[in-house]
């Protein structure tokens, strides 16, 4: 059966690095989500990769600190290079091609990314993988996924977190909060369902991206997800046919 996405935008915080530990990267659960990625590349899906960086440094928690939050978000954007750097080589490990991607200049590191090459390698089966948020201080990396994923067509954004979907309230504070199957971007917005920032999802509806959010340590995995076996909420868009 062919997959139900041609090309897809998969965003992999810093925290999903960094598995137990508080600070920097685990080298099991590095392995286990390049074995997943890998797995759904070899099933001929292109996949972008956009990381984040809070597992080495976090711009706004440096800006809340003191430092002033251009210089607190560039050094954020470093952190995402040393992800990046990590996440692409371990794929590579699992057999499949993979490129870094730099939103900041730094040619001796990453080719900078462009939508036109990072396009081009996804099509000569490479998975990308985007490191430097979006290039600009004050955006997050969520809406960095949000804009790659238009710039390169992707058929979806994939945000995988420490829960099942998008829920009422944190379900972690209240187990009592229900649990949305779908959602559209109007209503997370306006309830403040804080998943993702409200500029990513803003974006994401101004240009009909859906997103999937689903929980990084489901059994199904991220090819379960994507066959809509894994429990997942879908933020927007048209389902699939």
């Amino acid at each position: 059966m062919a997959p139900a996405y041609k090309r897809i935008l998969l965003k992999v915080s810093g925290e999903a690095l960094a598995g137990d530990n508080s600070f920097g990267i685990e080298p099991q659960f590095l392995q286990a989500i390049a074995g997943q990625i890998a797995n759904v590349a070899k099933s001929g899906v292109q996949v972008a990769i956009v990381v984040g960086g809070g597992n080495i440094f976090r711009g706004m928690a440096g800006a809340a600190d003191g430092t002033d939050r251009v210089t607190a978000d560039l050094m954020g954007m470093l952190g995402t290079m040393i992800n990046a750097l990590a996440l692409s080589n371990a794929i590579s490990r699992q057999g499949v091609k993979s490129k870094p991607f730099s939103a900041a200049t730094m040619p001796s590191v990453a080719d900078t990314f462009t939508a036109r090459d990072a396009k081009q390698a996804l099509e000569e089966g490479f998975v990308v993988v985007l490191g430097g948020g979006t290039g600009n201080p004050f955006f997050t990396t969520d809406t960095a996924s949000t804009l790659r994923a238009i710039e390169l067509e992707c058929d979806v954004v994939l945000k995988g977190t420490k829960v099942d979907g998008v829920y009422s309230e944190d379900p972690m504070k209240n187990p009592a909060a229900s649990r949305y199957d779908t959602v559209s971007y109007d209503e997370v917005i306006s309830k403040n369902l804080r998943v993702m920032d409200t500029a990513a999802f803003a974006l994401a509806r101004d240009n009909n991206m859906p997103i999937i959010v689903y929980a990084l340590d489901d059994a199904a995995g991220l090819s379960g997800v994507l066959a809509g076996i894994a429990r997942s909420t879908r933020v927007g868009g048209a389902p699939q046919d």
